[in-house]
């Protein structure tokens, strides 16, 4: 059987437990940190900005001795990267979306013109714009790319969110600008919109346009083919795949990590250096004991959203995580929600505005309850809540 010195990176702990209403406590994501690093991954993946718990453990798991291992997910922001490397944290991965359709959103000089507001990509954006938007992300990038390797002195990867759906030469472009400061560059195909025949020509072509860059793959599964996207990304040349166990994640989740593993083991012949195939097992069957499964693709549960930073863009353009035009948005409130969470619910469905401030107290005091009660909260709940003064 043959060996590929291919590196796996574990979201299970992250991207994972950002599925909709799903809520691990410490003790919980603790142990399984331990059974993932008994199957041999290269790295698992946390994100230490998200609450003052996910801090601790970050801590724990570094004085443990799992420093070398563990990669944190951070926004791109220097307080983020600092907060990280305050942990003990060494390697960083960078998350940052290079689709037109995420940066118009975000872009901060974009945000502040009215004759924008309401707008999409799908609008007659003039060309001019939609350059300077690329730019603006290039320039942004690079600034915290240099920030994070050369003050902070971090390895770092970069995640490039919903790469599948950007401009192919903006993508190089983007990837010969970043490949000075980063170890590898992480495709996502942040809502599933991939085929395999898409897949392997796209990570082919990409691999012939650019040099000294490691390509990495963080595949969802929105459509149902995430594993033959990324068995084909793998084929194509790609050497860093990025999973779940169990295929836990947002919407539809992640590709899962076990049948990776095994269909590269059993289709190609494929084994991948390091990896404790037998440790798997344990590792599959304690999420299992937990009753947690990953929403099927194309299911009403697939359409169900708690992290912010996702609702905030769905405020303002449904196709922004939603490959699906006939979706009816489901928004719940955890441990991953933000203050746009509360502003969905009362200005897309209730129509009944609130001021920021009160968003921002909603969002402190949902963070605080369900860390404490370790469980999300329904609209129907967050509005019992409201009614009962539990937000002043």
């Amino acid at each position: 059987m043959e060996t590929l010195p291919i590196k796996i990176y574990d979201n299970t702990l992250r991207d994972g437990e950002q599925q909709a209403g799903l809520f691990f406590p410490y003790s919980t994501k603790h142990q399984l940190a331990h059974l993932i690093a008994k199957t041999g991954i290269d790295g698992l993946d946390i994100m230490p900005c998200v609450s003052e718990q996910e801090m601790a453990l970050t801590k724990t798991l570094i004085a443990e001795g799992f420093d070398e291992w563990l990669t944190a997910a951070t926004l791109m922001n220097k307080q983020f990267i600092d907060q990280a490397k305050d942990c003990g944290i060494k390697r960083i991965a960078m998350i940052f979306a290079l689709s037109d359709r995420l940066m118009f959103l975000r872009d901060p000089q974009i945000r502040k013109m009215s004759e924008f507001t309401g707008k999409t990509i799908d609008d007659d954006i003039p060309a001019t714009v939609i350059d300077k938007i690329r730019q603006n992300a290039i320039e942004t990038v690079v600034e915290n790319l240099h920030y994070a390797t050369q003050v902070a002195g971090l390895r770092v990867d970069l995640a490039a969110e919903d790469s599948s759906r950007a401009d192919f030469d903006f993508l190089v472009q983007c990837i010969r600008s970043f490949s000075p400061y980063i170890e590898n560059f992480i495709l996502c195909d942040t809502v599933g919109v991939l085929t395999p025949e898409q897949s392997h020509i796209w990570v082919k072509d990409l691999i012939q346009s650019t040099t000294s860059v490691t390509f990495g793959l963080h595949y969802h599964n929105d459509r149902g083919m995430a594993l033959e996207n990324t068995l084909q990304s793998i084929i194509a040349g790609a050497s860093l795949i990025t999973g779940t166990f169990c295929g836990i994640g947002e919407r539809a989740g992640n590709v899962a990590m076990e049948q990776v593993l095994n269909g590269l083991r059993v289709r190609f012949g494929i084994e991948l250096a390091g990896i404790n195939y037998d440790a798997i097992a344990s590792v599959t069957n304690y999420i299992e004991q937990l009753g947690v499964r990953p929403a099927p693709p194309y299911s009403r549960a697939a359409q169900r959203h708690e992290t912010g930073v996702h609702v905030n863009s769905l405020l303002s353009d449904p196709k922004s995580y939603d490959a699906f035009a006939h979706s009816t948005i489901d928004i719940i409130f955890g441990k991953w929600s933000g203050a746009s969470n509360f502003q969905y619910l009362f200005e897309k469905q209730l129509h009944n505005p609130q001021p920021r401030a009160q968003y921002e107290q909603m969002r402190s005091t949902i963070k605080s309850l369900a860390t404490e009660q370790e469980r999300y909260f329904t609209a129907t709940e967050v509005l019992e809540l409201w009614k009962n003064g539990a937000f002043k």
